[in-house]
């Protein structure tokens, strides 16, 4: 069993990586169609809340706690 501690830490670097990918895409898609509604920029983090685990384990480089 993994500790908390230890989880946070394999997790930590890909979360932040996720959240800049997150306000890179809303500032790209937000500059490409102007103004987002609230709606709009909530699918597209949401989108990319659950494609990037799956992209990080296709690349294999997904943190132990994410491979199963």
């Amino acid at each position: 069993m993994t500790s908390t501690a230890e989880k946070v830490r394999q997790l930590a670097p890909h979360w932040a990586v996720m959240f800049v990918v997150m306000f890179a895409a809303l500032a790209v898609v937000e500059r490409a169609v102007g103004e987002l509604g609230l709606a709009l920029s909530l699918v597209i983090v949401l989108v990319i809340a659950f494609a990037y685990p799956l992209a990080v384990r296709a690349l294999g480089v997904a943190p132990p706690v994410w491979q199963r």
